[in-house]
């Protein structure tokens, strides 16, 4: 089969290339998907540059991709919740990457009937970005009549994170350019803030929960516009001590994290508020509420373009260059 692979740390066109490999064999747990779709996230194109080293170092070639929607083609012997044929989606776990592939083995606690509603181009688009911003409000404790603010609400993230926080009955502030306001408006958020204009601190105040989908210096000003006892969850800005520990982080690296998160625990302090780091793990339970919502149409698909599995090297580079309006997404059926 073709895959997607990772030959060395650095640029992406220089460091990943399509080769054939083996099929994968499926393990006793595990579901064989013939890929149909797979989505691209910021955290792969991160990890080709080496900025995930730290956390999980590679052995080359290495395996691409989390984001995956598809046919179950083959079943382990304790695979009683898929049957051949079905279609699914998937966000495989962390240390089995491997969906820009044109078939992936992936833990059947991890995979979810698609959609019925959704195209595979259409499924293969949310179950990062979805059980990252279920994870994180369910961290923040959010609750109906909760004021949030979610920053960059055109991006594949922000722009699933707006749907649902309105889902849960939330006032959703959100982020976004000039050209992309009317956009957002229509995905349901309460006000949008025009960065080009507007300062989000003016409008945004005493809020309930902070989403940090940005990091740097959004991350301390979301405990400026949070109201007393409020709550930020973070995919972006500097890991919480408590997370630190469970990516493994060694004692020197958790001491210097320590040191540079010192104004923001100040902040956290001042504030009596909760500060979380969140990183996503895969959950097919979650990904069937998630379809429950999608298939009542409460939440949409968002794809801003779609690409050939033989221009996968474009497509990471186009989701590197940012400014996208919802996902990039792989489809292995085009030409």
């Amino acid at each position: 089969m073709k895959a997607l692979q990772i030959t060395g740390y650095g640029e992406i066109a220089k460091n990943v290339e399509i080769r054939e490999v083996e099929n994968p064999r499926i393990e006793d747990d595990q579901v064989l998907i013939e890929v149909h779709a797979a989505s691209i996230n910021p955290v792969d194109y991160k990890i080709i540059e080496g900025a995930m080293r730290n956390i999980q170092k590679l052995s080359f070639p290495a395996a691409i991709g989390f984001d995956v929607a598809g046919t179950v083609k083959d079943k382990g012997t304790n695979v009683s919740d898929f049957n051949i044929g079905d279609e699914v989606f998937a966000r495989v776990p962390t240390h089995s990457p491997g969906t820009f592939a044109e078939m992936v083995a992936v833990d059947h606690q991890a995979v979810c009937q698609k959609p019925s509603n959704l195209s595979f181009v259409e499924a293969a688009s949310i179950p990062l970005v979805g059980l990252t911003s279920v994870q994180a409000f369910q961290k923040a404790n959010l609750k109906a009549g909760n004021k949030v603010l979610i920053h960059a609400g055109s991006g594949g993230v922000g722009s699933f994170a707006v749907q649902y926080a309105k889902a849960q009955g939330a006032y959703v502030y959100t982020t976004t350019s000039t050209k992309n306001v009317e956009w957002v408006k229509d995905l349901g958020a309460d006000r949008v803030i025009d960065y080009k204009k507007e300062d989000y601190r003016e409008i945004a105040k005493n809020v309930d929960v902070v989403y940090d989908t940005l990091g740097g210096n959004y991350t301390k000003e979301a405990l400026e516009i949070l109201k007393q006892g409020g709550r930020v969850v973070s995919i972006a800005g500097d890991p919480d001590n408590e997370t630190a520990k469970e990516l493994g982080l060694n004692g020197l690296i958790r001491f210097l994290m320590k040191l540079k998160r010192f104004k923001l625990d100040q902040l956290v302090k001042d504030k009596n508020a909760y500060y979380k780091f969140v990183m996503m793990h895969a959950d097919g339970a979650q990904l069937n509420d998630l379809k429950e919502l999608i298939e009542n149409r409460y939440i949409s698909a968002i794809i801003d373009q779609e690409y050939p599995f033989s221009k996968a090297i474009d497509d990471l580079e186009h989701v590197k260059n940012g400014h996208t309006k919802g996902k990039v997404v792989l489809n292995m059926k085009l030409s």
